[in-house]
This record gives C-alpha cells, sequence and structure tokens, in this order.
C-alpha cells in the first residue's frame, strides 16, 4: 500500500518523515479545540479519532445530535412493548419485579371473555407452574410451559404473527403464587 503513493525517484525514508507530525501543538487555546477518544480493546494511550468540538462548523450538527439523544432518554421506554414499536394494549399494574409488567385479574378476564376482541387476533396463555399443579385446574385454553426450554420451543420455533396488521398476539405469563418460574420465563 505504501509503495502505491511513493514516488519511485524519491526514497521511502524521505517521505515518511513528511506525512507524519512529530510535535503536537502546545497552544490550548486555540479556536477549534479536539477531543480524543479511546478505544476500549486498545491499548490506553491509544488515539482513535478526534472530533471538533466547540464554535466550528460541525457545532450545530453535534448540538442537534445530543439533543435528539437527551430527548430519547428523557422518553419513558417502560411503556412499550419488547421491541419498542408499539404502547401496551392491556392497562399494567405494579408487581413485585419492576422490569415486568402485570395485569389485573380483571384484565385477565375481560381478555378471556373476548372484551379486546377488536384489537387482539390471539392470546396465548402461558401456565409457566409445574405440570401436577396445571392438571389440577388451569385457565382454559392456557399452554402448559414449565420450562424455558419449553416457552422457547413454542414460541420462537414457529412464531405466531397475526393475519390482520391491524391486530395483535398477545403473550400472558401464568404462574399462580410463584415469584420466580413465571418472571423468569
Amino acid at each position: 500500500c505504501r509503495q502505491l503513493f511513493r514516488s519511485p525517484s524519491m526514497p521511502s525514508s524521505v517521505i515518511r518523515p513528511i506525512l507524519k507530525r512529530i510535535d503536537r501543538p502546545q497552544d490550548r487555546d486555540t479556536p477549534v479545540k479536539t477531543k480524543r477518544r479511546r478505544s476500549v480493546t486498545g491499548t490506553p494511550g491509544e488515539e482513535v479519532a478526534t472530533e471538533p468540538v466547540g464554535d466550528g462548523e460541525g457545532s450545530g450538527v453535534r448540538s442537534f445530535c445530543l439533543e435528539e439523544i437527551e430527548n430519547l432518554l428523557a422518553n419513558d421506554h417502560r411503556e412499550l412493548i419488547g421491541d419498542f414499536s408499539k404502547a401496551y394494549l392491556l392497562q399494567t399494574v405494579e408487581g413485585k419485579h419492576q422490569d415486568l409488567k402485570y395485569i389485573s385479574p380483571e384484565m385477565m378476564v375481560a381478555v378471556l371473555t373476548g372484551q379486546f376482541s377488536s384489537l387482539i387476533e390471539s392470546c396465548v396463555i402461558v401456565d409457566c407452574r409445574y405440570p401436577y399443579e396445571y392438571e389440577g385446574g388451569h385457565i382454559k385454553g392456557a399452554v402448559n410451559l414449565p420450562m424455558e426450554q419449553d416457552v422457547e420451543e413454542f414460541l420462537l420455533k414457529k412464531p405466531i404473527v397475526p393475519f390482520d396488521a391491524s391486530k395483535r398476539v398477545i403473550v400472558i405469563f401464568h404462574c399462580e403464587f410463584s415469584s420466580e418460574r413465571g418472571p423468569r420465563m
């Protein structure tokens, strides 16, 4: 690669020092300052990139991007479904685990009785309880998937996709009196 840019009449030892800056400027009060970034995987002193900061031409673009990032961080994405594309359809309530969404028993009844049929094409109720608990009584239409592997095979190998794009397929994990199996799924 070096030989492509070298003049055949000029020795390579002459070109190399010209292209390389020997001393860094000592004046730190220049109108355009540079910010050095270090690579996480690189050596601590390795300079990866420089970016103008301050009153240079790129500062307007930089401030716009910074503003956009701050707006995104300010929005509360906890009310969006897993892929952040839509808000939750069902009203949720506080539960034991902050990272999970819970619905009330009344909301479950509303779903099961078809009160959301104009919005929901299909509802999959995953009963996470052990088989003997499931056999002792379960929600009508629920699927017994007590192990994480069972859930992965059921939901991920053949994803359930709505035929009507305006409706949704919802998945409800049910595990009565469990604070571990259901949330772990």
